[in-house]
């Protein structure tokens, strides 16, 4: 990047999710940040709003808000949120050809005006959604990827924490598999400062912390009666936008595009990848065990449903 010259980043979808991204992002000084929604009047005026919270919060990165999709040019990370929130009830496949349709869209703007970008899906559901806005983007895989397994390890992380009376920022965990229901923990990858929790308290517990952490979307979901969660899945794909501008290389889990690792390919799914300057570098492929692997392979055939049925309603 020329000396002088910040980075720069879109999101696609003004509602709690996107405008969260924004917010996080410029608290983060990431770059300046370019709003995006069909609603006119929506992002021009929340990043209005963001803007003039720089002075008392300290960042003098800007927020810009359109409705015409050429303002993304030249950006270096595209966030795409656009899409219908969860309802109490609704599956995440029944979001499947509306949603599709939106990223369709999206995704043609996007090769228009910002064909040199990262781009980092969160349009629900996260794995289908991914593979979709690959296959209409036409991009190498690196530069797709899927938000989901930040925010399925934090969830996680702040209840180890809660449990044990631990800070939060002595957690580390590692999940696999589809976001959501099809989630895979790995307790043994779980830690407190490097000591697996499976030495620190009983299977009950982590069970059902596990649990917790699995239906975690869907308790936000219940408790607020309308819209779904946005500041944890906001806070995740910023920690993704800081990794890929700051070539962090760290590994995080994130939804990626596997060509064999895990005895799958041609499919997204939430693995550990090691996320830098051009997008996912590189899957980990942990060692699993026989119950590990097939939790993974029933995560892996849902979201192929969901693929067929992007295909039997015409989306893909």
């Amino acid at each position: 990047m020329p000396a002088g010259k910040r980075f720069k980043v879109a999101c696609i979808g003004a509602g709690n999710v996107g405008a969260t991204v924004a917010q996080y992002c410029l608290d983060m000084e990431l770059g300046d940040i370019v709003l995006t929604d069909i609603v006119e009047g929506l992002p021009q005026g929340k990043a209005l709003d963001m803007t003039q919270a720089g002075p008392v919060r300290g960042y003098s990165c800007v927020a810009y808000g359109t409705n015409d999709y050429s303002d993304i040019a030249g950006s270096d990370v595209v966030v795409v949120t656009a899409g219908l929130p969860r309802a109490p009830g609704m599956d995440r496949l029944d979001l499947l050809e509306k949603n599709g349709r939106i990223m369709s869209e999206v995704c043609e703007n996007i090769g228009r005006y910002a064909p040199e970008s990262v781009v980092i899906v969160v349009t629900n559901p996260l794995d289908v959604m991914t593979y979709l806005a690959l296959k209409k983007l036409g991009f190498p895989p690196r530069r797709v990827v899927g938000m989901a397994g930040i925010l399925d390890s934090d969830r996680l992380r702040s209840f180890v924490a809660a449990e044990l009376g631990v800070s939060m920022k002595n957690v580390d965990t590692m999940l696999l598999g589809s976001h959501g229901d099809e989630m895979i923990p790995l307790p043994r990858y779980t830690t407190v400062s490097g000591v697996p929790i499976t030495q620190l308290m009983g299977q009950d517990r982590i069970d059902a912390l596990v649990e917790r952490a699995r239906k975690g979307g869907g308790e936000i979901v219940s408790l607020l009666k309308k819209g779904s969660a946005f500041y944890a899945p906001g806070a995740s794909v910023a920690r993704m936008v800081q990794c890929i501008l700051h070539d962090e290389r760290q590994f995080v889990p994130c939804s990626a595009f596997l060509t064999g690792q895990y005895g799958h390919r041609d499919v997204y799914i939430g693995v550990p990848v090691r996320l830098g300057k051009g997008g996912v570098e590189e899957v980990l492929e942990l060692e699993l065990s026989t119950d590990e692997q097939e939790a993974l392979n029933q995560s892996v055939e849902v979201v192929r449903k969901g693929i067929e049925g992007m295909k039997e309603v015409g989306v893909l």
